[in-house]
This record gives C-alpha cells, structure tokens and sequence, in this order.
C-alpha cells in the first residue's frame, strides 16, 4: 500500500513538473523543472528496484545535460535583461 502511494505522490509530481517545463515561460525556472521531472523518474527507477537506472538517470542527465543547460542559459541570457535593442 506504502509503495502504490508513493508511485502516485511520485507520478503526480512528474507529471506536474514535465508541464512546468513546457509551460513556464523563464527558461531558466524551465530548466529548474526538467531537473525536478529527471529526478523523480530516478525515484522511479528505485521503486521498480533498479538502483543502477536510478544512479546513471541522476548522474547522467541531471548530472550531466541539466548542468549543460544551465550553462547555455546562464551563457545566453541578456545582462541586462531587457529583451533587445
């Protein structure tokens, strides 16, 4: 019983932030919730006992491709924040 609430507390929250990540319109927030949607299918993997799914899903893509980003936005972004000349 445990383990169907945590899946559902778990979906819900993937699904929630999956559309935070096409609906936001700041890229950076939207990156902030990509990171949330790869961590929670990492707690996926873990409750479907696959530990080494879980380690490569957090070292891989939020490790690697989320660090990626926040460096292409960060690289990116106006400074002064005005949306052009």
């Amino acid at each position: 019983m445990i383990e169907q609430l945590t899946f559902l507390l778990f979906a819900l929250f993937t699904v929630g932030s999956s559309l935070g990540v096409v609906l936001v319109d700041d890229v950076w927030h939207s990156a902030l919730f990509l990171g949330a949607a790869l961590l929670s299918v990492a707690v996926h993997f873990l409750l479907l006992k696959a530990a080494f799914l879980a380690a490569v899903q957090v070292l891989v893509y939020v490790g690697g491709v989320l660090i990626l980003i926040a460096f292409a936005v960060m690289l990116t972004r106006d400074p002064d924040g005005g949306v052009g000349a």
